[in-house]
């Protein structure tokens, strides 16, 4: 009805829509024409890192963390996000990076760190191969113990 010269109250009157959703529609018809009026999926939040970060963070997560200079043998999410405000002052919170470095194709777990010098020899003679103490009470009859 617009396009053709009605006023935008004539067309919600008709849809039986409110004036603002006829309104959207319009400013959407003039931005894209006929395929702006599609529903499509919502462009959402732009994301805080952009390529540079991103392939910097990669970098950064294949390389691992120095232990005297990251404080640690292995990143968390915590860590990566004080290494990039530290690298380029962006704030990010711990569920978003975790989100950016799932996207990125890391998985939320890491292997659980190793020492350099662990002996597996010495750690198997360790193991406990002992049978336990406890033993199960023989069965007693009823009238036995009477």
């Amino acid at each position: 009805m617009i396009y053709d010269g009605s006023s935008r109250s004539d067309a919600a009157r008709l849809g039986s829509v409110t004036l603002q959703i006829v309104r959207d529609w319009v400013m959407r018809f003039n931005a894209r024409g006929p395929d702006g009026l599609i529903n499509g999926k919502a462009p959402g939040k732009t994301s805080l890192l952009n390529d540079e970060q991103r392939s910097a963070l990669a970098q950064a997560i294949e390389r691992g963390p120095i232990p005297y200079l990251d404080g640690g043998v292995r990143w968390r999410v915590c860590d990566l996000a004080q290494w990039l405000w530290s690298e380029f002052r962006v704030l990010v919170s711990v569920q978003t990076l975790g989100r950016e470095v799932r996207a990125m194709g890391y998985p939320k777990l890491s292997a659980r760190p190793k020492h350099n010098a662990q002996d597996a020899d010495a750690a198997e003679t360790f193991k406990k191969t002992s049978p336990p103490r406890w033993r199960k009470s023989p069965r007693v009859p009823p009238e036995a113990s009477g």
